[in-house]
């Protein structure tokens, strides 16, 4: 209350409450509730029992995400469809990794600290490492990095990124952080402003091998961690796992296959079984119950007095194995945005048009957890690199060596178009007609659009030195007034155009 009562009090708006008129004495009501959600009768009783009033801090206390991170970890790691989902998911997101493009007025400081930077980049792994915090934003709910100095970096400068288990940015003694007023919540200390100041970080992991459990931590500085997680609700200042809902999804996808192969293992195991339709006083040679026969191939056989052979039918249940799996698997898609497809890692059911539109939703996801990434890791990077490379490189210019902002954009890897032959049509359309520009079709593909634009100029110039013609983009007349519209039923794979 302090904070609000801070900000409250500058535009003058607190005030006490008062107590309401005529209320003295009377009883409390019963909720009458208006909307049909909010009623609680017999049959919805059990389905809402778990509902709760918790903040997001108090209902992501650390054993609920411990055991949630644990049994993420557990799919991930024995589940194919989890593990092909969560690392699809950061191949696509991170790529080959971002490409820096500064945009300031000294074009040749622009260059060199571009290229100063890619090095940089390339020697401490940091697309891999993005792909991991990635990956771990799934699977934990969150990712930590410390921003360190390593000294065995092939790079003059020397700044590193160490990645660190959520299991480790920990409060080993609850009595720490709960006192009042401490403005801390487990593993991370806050100021009045809500603004996280230092984080707690064990100098052993909890589960380490050969190990105990160690009470020791490190209270680092929050302008030395990174930390990047999906904040659901107001007030939430720790993540708990994107897959959180599909948990028990795929735990039913498991029960499912284990009782189609059971019921198929079973069919199998029994090549036949006797029984007899006379009654229980009636005459019919006496055979032990569960004997086995042992039958020969190609043989003609004999059973006794009152009794027929039967095979045992290996009945599925009313919803069949590939439907069941579908289904499940787009739910299970569902929380992270991705098409079944994609998920799947099948297109036999899609056809042009469909998977452009799920795609769609997918892609902007991506562009969304792309931003998120700049502004919470790479930009914070970056500030740090220019102070690091002012020292030991000289290339950065003074009005830059303490810019808190610096002019610049990121370039991510561009997502391949399923109709590249439609795309292309429609991006010389889009340049025709005004509408884009080459920045903007070349940021698509993830290129900078200066690069392209000089590698195609000397390509040109080597091509007249050589007496080559040079191929310009002939427009060819496709008149299509004979041919049927197959957008909408072109199919993912390959095309007989």
């Amino acid at each position: 209350m302090g904070f609000i009562a801070t900000m409250l009090g500058r535009l003058g708006r607190i005030e006490r409450p008062r107590p309401a008129l005529g209320t003295a004495g009377r009883h409390r009501v019963s909720l009458r509730a208006g909307f049909d959600a909010a009623k609680t009768t017999d049959e919805n009783r059990r389905h809402w029992s778990e509902a709760d009033y918790l903040s997001a801090d108090a209902a992501a206390t650390p054993d609920v995400r411990r055991t949630l991170r644990a049994r993420a970890r557990y799919e991930a790691a024995n589940n194919s469809y989890a593990k092909g989902i969560v690392s699809t998911l950061a191949n696509d997101c991170v790529g080959t990794g971002p490409r820096l493009q500064l945009l300031t007025d000294n074009p040749a400081a622009n260059t060199a600290i571009e290229a100063a930077f890619m090095q940089w980049a390339k020697a401490i792994d940091l697309a891999g490492k993005l792909r991991t915090m990635r990956m771990a934003k799934t699977v934990d709910g969150e990712a930590f990095a410390l921003l360190t100095t390593n000294p065995e970096i092939q790079s003059e400068v020397m700044l590193d990124l160490r990645l660190i288990e959520a299991d480790q940015v920990t409060t080993p003694s609850m009595r720490l952080w709960q006192l009042p007023n401490n403005g801390a919540v487990d593993g991370i200390e806050f100021d009045e402003y809500g603004n996280p100041t230092y984080f707690h970080v064990l100098r052993a992991h909890p589960g380490a091998l050969f190990g105990l459990a160690s009470v020791d931590f490190d209270r680092v500085p929050s302008s030395g961690m990174v930390h990047v997680y999906r904040v659901d609700r107001p007030g939430q200042s720790r993540g708990i796992p994107e897959i959180t809902p599909a948990l028990p999804l795929f735990a039913q996808l498991r029960r499912f296959t284990l009782a189609v192969l059971g019921a198929a293992e079973t069919a199998a195991d029994f090549a036949g079984i006797l029984y007899t339709d006379a009654p229980a006083a009636g005459e019919a040679e006496s055979i032990e119950p569960m004997d086995t026969v042992e039958l020969e191939s190609r043989a003609l056989v004999t059973m006794p007095a009152g009794w027929k052979m039967g095979q045992v039918d290996a009945k599925q249940p009313s919803t069949t194995y590939g439907e069941f799996k579908r289904e499940i698997l787009n739910e299970i898609a569902r929380c992270l945005n991705m098409p079944f497809n994609i998920a799947a890692g099948n297109s036999a059911s899609y056809n042009y048009a469909s998977g452009r539109l799920d795609h769609q939703t997918y892609f902007k996801a991506i562009r969304v957890e792309r931003s998120e990434f700049e502004c919470r890791v790479l930009d914070r990077i970056l500030v740090e690199w220019l102070r690091e490379a002012a020292r030991a490189l000289g290339i950065v210019p003074p009005s830059l060596r303490d810019a808190m902002h610096v002019p610049h954009a990121w370039f991510w890897d561009g997502h391949e178009h399923v109709d590249p032959a439609k795309e292309a049509t429609a991006q010389s359309t889009r340049l025709t007609s005004h509408t884009t520009t080459l920045a903007a079709e070349y940021a698509r593909m993830g290129l900078d659009w200066e690069e392209q634009i000089r590698q195609r100029a000397k390509e040109v110039a080597l091509m007249d030195e050589l007496g080559l013609t040079s191929l310009s983009a002939a427009s060819v007349a496709h008149d299509d007034r004979d041919e049927p519209d197959t957008e909408e039923s072109d199919a993912l794979g390959p095309r007989n155009n």
